[in-house]
């Protein structure tokens, strides 16, 4: 299925959106469920779409209270380039820490870490992503805690995932290894819907 750009058309307004949150949420959160990834103890990826992108914008749209078309298209903006077009998969990386001081070490140790990530359709190479096409998000001393990445397929590539060829993903990193492979079944049938039928 080819993920297309949210548009006004696709939002609740708020009064509509106040009522049917919980019952919206409750969605997303069971969708969001089968789109998570982690590697190793202290690595997520969370795969993006539509509809984990509507509810991000919604969510803002009723935390800042916006109405206003003009700035609603600001949101959607900002929402719309996460989304996958059918020939890529893009992922929120999220490196988690309970421990603040432990965080604080991690994050100046794994500079980087978010072009060591890689995903594989096997038969095929590993595909590292374009990372942080929004901005810049490490400094020579630190990485972030989230990061933005789009892994580009070849057509090859996407047929094979389409035709049943199994999933892996990974973290090569010098301070941190880990591996999923291949990836559990909910979360590979999630991804391969994410590509178009050409």
């Amino acid at each position: 299925m080819k993920m297309t750009a949210l548009t006004h058309h696709d939002l609740y307004g708020l009064e509509e959106y106040a009522r049917i949150r919980p019952s919206f949420r409750a969605r997303v959160m069971a969708h969001k469920d089968i789109r998570r990834l982690s590697l190793g103890d202290h690595v997520t990826l969370c795969f993006e779409d539509a509809l984990t992108m509507q509810y991000q914008v919604q969510e803002m749209l009723r935390l800042e209270r916006i109405y206003e078309a003009e700035l609603i298209q600001d949101e959607l903006d900002v929402y719309n380039p996460l989304i996958p077009d059918g020939h890529n998969w893009k992922a929120t990386l999220m490196i988690e820490y309970d421990n603040v001081e432990e965080r604080r070490a991690a994050l100046a140790r794994l500079i980087g870490i978010e072009r060591r990530v890689w995903l594989q359709v096997a038969g095929f190479e590993r595909v590292t992503p374009i990372a942080n096409e929004d901005l810049e998000r490490e400094t020579p001393d630190k990485t972030a805690a989230v990061h933005f990445l789009r892994f580009e397929l070849t057509p090859q590539m996407a047929a094979a995932a389409k035709a049943g060829a199994p999933l892996a993903a990974g973290v090569d990193h010098p301070q941190y290894k880990a591996e999923c492979n291949p990836l559990p079944e909910p979360v590979r049938g999630s991804l391969v819907a994410d590509l178009s039928e050409t």
